[in-house]
């Protein structure tokens, strides 16, 4: 029996997770991490005391212990000015996978091993596997469609060993069933969307609040300007609507893809594989963490260059400075600097890093 801290997030995953725990004799708390408050009156939905409620609803059904963990100044900290900063600088940064690696297995692991916690477990789609050597490998979870390993690529060992995956095993079906059979009050709550904690915001949204619009020229290839952009921060790279600028040619739509940050343009053109900036076989990656065992000559291994997308091949080779050299063996569209690449091996996640450069 272990003693184990279970993120509650007021969703039906984490729900099943707490429940899997109980019913499997482990000592369980539940606890709901109080990331963000939308003090700013920004537009959208910010579910989080309704959450709460799930939460300790889910908490009373089981007959375990409660907790509200206040981490909003972390967040803050880790969190909302890392991905400002971000897009304040031109890149595209992603906030849920660093929320993963500085909070839920960050400040909030920290929190759990400080109250006696031998492990914190949540409701991610990915599995764990104990090797003979006495590390832990983290695994793609058995649900295809819903694996959500990606989003752990930034972990290291030591979290990694504390983290319990306990839905990784089952499709989301079957979490659905649990949730039934265990009556709990979130069996039938629909899966939240949005940006890490901060709720149903659309991303535009959140950031015209706190990073000033920045009107500039949008380009063809060529330089020939085709229009006004409100700030390259409010475009990403393969961007086929909302720019405002019309094709001449009968369906083919204009892409965004490329941003001149010197000369505050962005550049549209065509979804062509030819189209200078869309499409690239070579880009580095800095920030580079591994899971368990690090990548120290160059092979071949898989890489998911965003959520969703699938692994593809690639030629990765360790630089001195700790970064990586990453060749695709086909061209890959819209890679994007400040994005997560995440790196496995037959279905192990080995690690992952963030698109620093791309050449073409």
């Amino acid at each position: 029996m272990a003693k184990i801290l279970v993120g509650l997030s007021g969703g039906v995953d984490s729900s099943v997770a707490a429940a899997l725990m109980v019913e499997q004799g482990h000592e369980v708390v539940g606890a709901y991490m109080k990331n963000w408050i939308n003090t700013d009156n920004i537009p959208g939905d910010c579910p989080w005391e309704s959450d709460v409620d799930d939460a300790h609803a889910v908490a009373k059904k089981l007959g375990i212990e409660f907790r509200v963990v206040d981490l909003i100044d972390q967040y803050q900290e880790r969190i909302v000015d890392y991905l400002l900063e971000g897009y304040r600088s031109g890149i595209t940064p992603n906030p849920d996978v660093f929320c993963n690696r500085e909070m839920k297995f960050g400040v909030f692991l920290d929190y759990a091993l400080s109250q006696g916690f031998e492990y914190v477990a949540t409701g991610h789609y990915a599995r764990r596997r104990e090797r003979e050597d006495g590390t832990v490998d983290i695994l793609r979870g058995a649900d295809t469609n819903k694996d959500q390993s990606y989003f752990l690529a930034l972990m290291e060992q030591h979290q990694a060993k504390h983290a319990l995956f306990p839905c990784g095993e089952m499709l989301k079906p079957q979490v659905r069933e649990v949730a039934e059979r265990f009556d709990l009050p979130t069996a039938k709550k629909k899966d939240s969307q949005g940006i890490c904690f901060i709720g149903n915001v659309k991303m535009s949204d959140f950031l015209r609040h706190y990073v000033p619009d920045r009107p500039g020229n949008i380009v063809d290839t060529n330089g020939k300007r085709m229009g006004r952009h409100k700030g390259l921060h409010l475009y990403t790279l393969g961007q086929r609507k909302g720019h405002g600028v019309a094709s001449p040619r009968e369906g083919m739509a204009y892409v965004v893809v490329g941003k001149n940050i010197e000369k505050n343009e962005l550049v549209v053109g065509y979804d062509e594989p030819d189209t200078r900036g869309l499409y690239t076989q070579q880009c580095v990656v800095g920030t580079v963490s591994w899971v368990n065992k690090p990548v120290t000559s160059k092979r071949k291994i898989e890489a998911q260059p965003r959520y969703r997308a699938k692994g593809e091949p690639i030629w990765a080779t360790p630089r001195e400075d700790g970064k990586l050299d990453v060749k695709f063996v086909r061209p890959q569209r819209a890679i994007t600097p400040g994005q997560i690449c995440a790196f496995y091996e037959n279905g192990v996640l080995l690690g992952g890093g963030i698109f620093e450069s791309i050449e073409h």
